[in-house]
């Protein structure tokens, strides 16, 4: 098991269900058990994912809010303009959070290497004293801030590749220098945060990233901003844990966004990030799933990155940027400006890493 990529679901996650028509349903995770199922991939093995205690929960959401989820337990209550319970939902977003957390002590315990957290409702959007944007737990959030309080590690790299910002991993650990948050996504779009300007507060100045591509980004945007940025940074921070919020929102597919990212391109870059684990981390990796709403691109999305997770780690530039990438044209120059700016952001607490 120690060298196995872990998987971790459960099917009671299904029970969770929105308004008819909602694109966060029960169907996306059924596309994926069905697919990894029908067509195992070696090197992955499973296991159930199990309910989060809710003491964990408390390390990043306030004690009012979390009442007010215990209260909608079985029942119908709208909590967002698209985001609601059904009867099923608060066990199943324990179950998603739990996943998450079972994943990092998995990897920190040495049972496994790397481990997927294939958990839906997603965690990303929800702040410490909300739920919006489909998420009720913060799930990567609360999977960092267990990793630093209880098993002591004092750098977590987190990776946010979603279509989407992740609003509410930035503002919980936005604070604290124990936690780096890199996050690529499409700008403008919901829920609207994310800016380049957007670097992290108080201690934690310096240690929030963010790279707003224009809409219609692909492979090689993405990973442009993973050779260039990510990887500099990792190297400098040296993470003791490399956690990735894994939403596939992004791919051509997908109907929520507007990018162009192919399966091969989730898997080059899931390759990469384990590259970076595999230096600093002892190979320490957890994905978490986040969006992705066109079911066979989010299978196969998924597939990429289990199966990059298992391969054995290529060259850290191969000359290819993504193998079916539709052009070579390298990454437009509205992305690579952006980008610069981006990295002209940091220059200060990442200067030397990133060759300024």
């Amino acid at each position: 098991m120690p060298d196995a990529t872990l998987l971790i679901s459960a099917e009671a996650m299904l029970l969770h269900e929105g308004a008819s028509g909602h694109p966060e349903r029960p169907d996306r995770l059924r596309a994926i058990l069905a697919d990894l199922g029908a067509r195992p991939i070696e090197g992955a093995e499973w296991a159930p994912a199990r309910p989060v205690d809710w003491s964990i929960l408390e390390r990043a959401h306030t004690p009012e809010y979390l009442e007010r989820v215990e209260r909608a337990r079985d029942r119908i209550e709208l909590f967002d303009w698209d985001t609601m319970t059904s009867p099923g939902s608060v066990a199943a977003a324990e179950l998603s959070a739990g996943a998450v957390i079972d994943a990092i002590d998995a990897t920190l315990d040495g049972r496994a290497s790397r481990a997927f957290a294939l958990g839906r409702p997603p965690g990303h959007h929800a702040e410490a004293d909300r739920a919006m944007g489909f998420c009720f737990f913060s799930n990567i959030a609360v999977g960092a801030l267990h990793a630093i309080e209880r098993h002591g590690l004092e750098r977590v790299l987190i990776l946010d590749w979603d279509v989407h910002h992740g609003n509410g991993t930035q503002h919980i650990l936005e604070s604290r220098a124990d936690a780096l948050f890199v996050s690529i996504h499409q700008h403008p779009l919901y829920p609207g945060t994310g800016w380049l300007t957007e670097t992290g507060v108080d201690e934690g100045a310096g240690y929030t990233v963010n790279i707003p591509y224009p809409a219609g980004s692909a492979d090689a945007e993405y990973l442009d901003a993973i050779d260039r940025l990510v990887t500099p940074l990792a190297d400098a921070y040296q993470p003791q844990l490399v956690l990735v919020s894994a939403g596939f929102d992004a791919h051509a597919a997908d109907p929520l966004g507007a990018m162009r990212v192919t399966d091969a391109g989730f898997g080059a870059m899931c390759a990469r990030v384990r590259s970076i684990a595999d230096r600093h981390a002892d190979g320490r990796l957890v994905l978490a799933l986040e969006g992705g709403y066109d079911l066979a691109g989010l299978a196969s999305g998924v597939r990429a990155c289990v199966e990059a997770m298992g391969a054995p780690p290529p060259p850290p530039r191969p000359s290819d940027l993504a193998a079916s990438q539709d052009d070579a044209r390298g990454p437009s120059r509205e992305a690579v400006a952006i980008l610069d700016q981006v990295i002209r952001a940091h220059a200060g607490p990442w200067g030397r890493a990133l060759g300024l």
